[in-house]
């Protein structure tokens, strides 16, 4: 898989891959119904002036999913990701952990930011699993933080910070190298495994 920024021109790919209302509950937009209404909402949030998405390309040149930069705080160094929407073919993937990766060191290792954030609404159970999965840590909950949908949301705020970041990379490498999967693609070892492991190792 790949990332590149995303576009319009992705629309028909993403329309068809993410399709399932399902994907879009704790969105704060609806599910598109056409593939011009994917392209429109994809226009909108290219325009926003503090987020950067990108499509999520398989080995077949197919979007199959998308997440972005948001908050981008250059002047404070703290950016955070969000938009996660992955198609069915994607979730739960080694192609959807490697793309969190390739942000993740992007954003440290290129751009030189000192925090990266996840923020979810906190009925968002897979989210909330995902963020911790993938070493962030929980910092707390703003209770009525928006109203999404017509009814209160509290989001609840993950981070990882600059210091943590060598630890979680090395965890995550050892986590996508190709002797940490059988002959049919299934791990060996956790992610979180590989990550408490490196970070203990900091520690100690």
């Amino acid at each position: 898989m790949r990332l590149e920024p995303l576009t319009s021109a992705h629309g028909s790919d993403l329309f068809d891959a993410l399709a399932e209302e399902r994907l879009w509950t704790y969105l704060p937009v609806e599910v598109p119904t056409s593939v011009e209404e994917f392209a429109e909402l994809i226009e909108d949030q290219c325009a926003k002036s503090d987020a950067l998405p990108f499509a999520v390309i398989d080995g077949q040149g197919r979007a199959v999913g998308m997440l972005s930069y948001l908050r981008i705080q250059p002047e404070i160094g703290s950016i955070e990701v969000g938009w996660v929407t992955f198609g069915p073919a994607l979730q739960r993937s080694r192609s959807s952990t490697e793309a969190q990766y390739l942000l993740m060191h992007h954003a440290f290792e290129e751009l030189g930011y000192r925090r990266y954030e996840w923020k979810c609404d906190s009925l968002n159970a897979a989210s909330r699993r995902a963020a911790e999965r993938l070493g962030f840590r929980e910092e707390g909950t703003w209770r009525n933080a928006m109203v999404l949908k017509g009814r209160n949301r509290d989001t609840t705020w993950f981070s990882i910070t600059r210091e943590e970041w060598p630890s979680i990379r090395a965890g995550f490498e050892a986590w996508l190298a190709p002797a940490n999967f059988d002959a049919d693609g299934g791990q060996l070892r956790s992610l979180e495994a590989w990550i408490s492991q490196e970070c203990g190792r900091a520690g100690s």
